[in-house]
């Protein structure tokens, strides 16, 4: 054998080590579920009919019992609650309808006693206009604060949306209705607002707002929270030209033209703020995380989200291509799940199905008929896939969304201005439902909730949930302790089987160190479906199976790989001897 023989050989046997090889990596947020918590629906504490943070403190031990590894809490900063918190006044205080600082700090110190770090909601985008900032900003144009917002003195016209002769610079619309441009006559000037107008971007090309910004952060990372998810993060700048928008036809639910947004989201200067964010916020011990709500078009623009192949922007940024698909496709997740584990230079994805602004995923993917089955092939995916998990409260009961039916109990503004095609986020919102011991759902004693308590709490609940050995609550129980305590699910590889299957979905979970392999199968069909798998490529020579958990009494004595029918919408998650090649 020449030279050029050996040394391809020993090349070939590093690989082949190196991808058989354990992963090391035990940072925290790798292997996490992270749970989001909506604080005026979660446990309201002192019976005003909204949830609080000392609610959440009271709650804690149901977390760790679930196995959350962190929770992250939307925005409970002080506010005018217009979008209820994403329009914050002050970053570095607690609103008093959530609490005080001592809560905060009392909630974080009981939460690390059970393992369950805090994660806060950062809103870098915009402020309230009643934050003292806007407020100094919007009184004179000589105002230090003034240039820390967009403005603009717009062109000269006509019309409904002139003022002293001028209307907004350009077509740009707020993403909650109207025009996204404000006048204000103490300035004789437009501001931008993204989303509502008391929402006021800022101007993330002023090096000041960067470092107030950044400062803010600190205050929380000094209170040793564990990072932050980051709140509409591609949208911090638009195009400083301030141009035309292009049209894409039709309108929308508030009656605004469909525009294109590529001159408001997702500008390459963004990423410059990211990674210096990134450097600020690593500089801390305890492998503090970045999340991203990261709504983008392919996978190849998520991967620029953790920086690429130097993986110093979002540690997390959020896949919501899988979670937000919106149909129940076995080759379609087949794709983005492959995506996920093979396009984002080794990054850890992050999938998530649910949170605070979406319909529920039960009533996204369900027929109707099998939304029980349903969400929980969904809980499969989330929790078996090479992936950090995040859960939205409720998820794990089945909670379903209850949008209101009449405009007059709409408390989303959104949901107001865009009655009745756009009914609001609400139905989302509800509070969580705990027990049947009061009307309330053992949510609070107050009678009167901020959001209804929907009907079904007597049967989806904690409590009866908890009772019942086939329930959503067990079943995430039983995939979470799974996730923790098996290699193949914590570390392991994942590799597709069956791949040509339109109605089935199949991979399996590798580990290299001797241990059982994972496999995974979910019939996505209303039709049985008989399967065999040959999994002699992934290094697996046995098809001697076990069931580990399955929906499908008829599955829970699995022997073989050989044949395995799966009945119709049924999941199926089993074993089978690792033998490394």
């Amino acid at each position: 054998m020449n030279f050029k023989a050996i040394l391809l050989a020993i090349c070939l046997l590093l690989t082949r080590a190196y991808a058989q090889a354990p992963a090391t990596d035990e940072t925290w947020w790798k292997h996490a579920v992270l749970y989001e918590i909506y604080p005026r629906s979660y446990q309201d504490s002192n019976g005003d009919g909204i949830g609080d943070l000392n609610g959440i403190t009271a709650r804690l031990d149901y977390l760790k019992s679930l196995g959350v590894d962190a929770i992250w809490i939307s925005p409970m900063y002080p506010s005018p609650q217009v979008d209820f918190g994403y329009d914050i006044s002050n970053y570095e205080a607690v609103d008093p309808q959530y609490g005080s600082l001592k809560d905060f700090d009392r909630l974080v110190a009981e939460g690390k006693k059970r393992n369950v770090r805090v994660v806060l909601d950062m809103v870098l985008n915009h402020t309230s206009d009643k934050h003292q900032w806007f407020i100094d900003a919007a009184s004179s144009s000589t105002n230090p604060h003034h240039d820390w917002y967009v403005w603009s003195d717009g062109k000269p016209g006509s019309g409904p949306e002139a003022h002293e002769g001028r209307v907004p610079p350009n077509n740009w619309v707020s993403l909650f209705g109207g025009s996204a441009w404000e006048w204000v006559p103490a300035v004789h000037q437009f501001y931008y607002h993204k989303f509502y107008k008391q929402q006021p971007d800022l101007n993330w090309r002023n090096p000041a707002v960067e470092e107030a910004m950044f400062n803010t952060m600190r205050f929380w990372l000094d209170r040793d929270v564990a990072g932050f998810r980051l709140d509409a993060i591609p949208t911090l700048f638009e195009d400083k030209q301030l141009r035309d928008e292009r049209s894409l036809g039709g309108t929308n639910a508030q009656g605004d033209p469909n525009l294109d947004d590529s001159l408001t989201s997702n500008l390459p200067e963004v990423h410059d703020v990211i990674r210096r964010m990134r450097a600020m916020v690593s500089s801390y011990p305890g492998d503090r995380v970045l999340i991203g709500e990261t709504y983008l078009p392919n996978t190849a623009e998520l991967d620029k989200w953790y920086g690429g192949a130097k993986k110093d922007e979002l540690n997390l940024p959020m896949d919501m291509l899988l979670g937000f698909s919106n149909k129940l496709d076995a080759g379609a997740f087949r794709k983005l799940i492959d995506e996920a584990d093979t396009q984002l230079h080794g990054s850890q994805p992050l999938f998530v199905f649910d949170n605070h602004d979406n319909i529920r995923s039960i009533d996204r993917y369900g027929d109707g008929v099998h939304n029980q089955q349903i969400l929980k092939q969904l809980a499969v995916i989330l929790l078996t896939t090479r992936s950090t998990a995040l859960m939205y409260q409720g998820e794990e009961l089945g909670m379903v969304t209850a949008t209101p039916t009449r405009v007059e109990d709409v408390k989303d503004p959104i949901g107001i201005t865009g009655w009745p095609k756009e009914k609001g986020r609400d139905g989302e919102r509800t509070p969580m439902q705990w027990d049947a011991s009061n009307l309330q759902a053992g949510f609070s004693t107050n009678p009167h909730t901020w959001l209804p308590v929907p009907a079904n709490y007597t049967t989806i609940n904690v409590m009866a949930e908890a009772k019942d050995p086939g329930s959503q609550l067990n079943w995430y129980k039983q995939l979470i302790r799974m996730r923790r305590e098996l290699p193949a699910l914590r570390n392991g590889g994942l590799a597709m089987l069956d791949t040509a299957n339109p109605s089935v979905l199949s991979y399996v979970r590798t580990p290299s160190d001797g241990s059982p392999a994972v496999v995974v199968s979910l019939n996505m069909s209303g039709t049985p479906q008989t399967l065999s798998f040959d999994l002699r490529s992934t290094g697996i020579k046995d098809k001697t199976a076990k069931t580990l958990l399955t929906d499908a009494p008829e599955l829970s004595n699995v022997h073989s790989l050989h044949s395995i029918t799966l009945p119709p919408f049924a999941s199926w998650v089993g074993s089978v001897q690792y033998a490394a090649p």
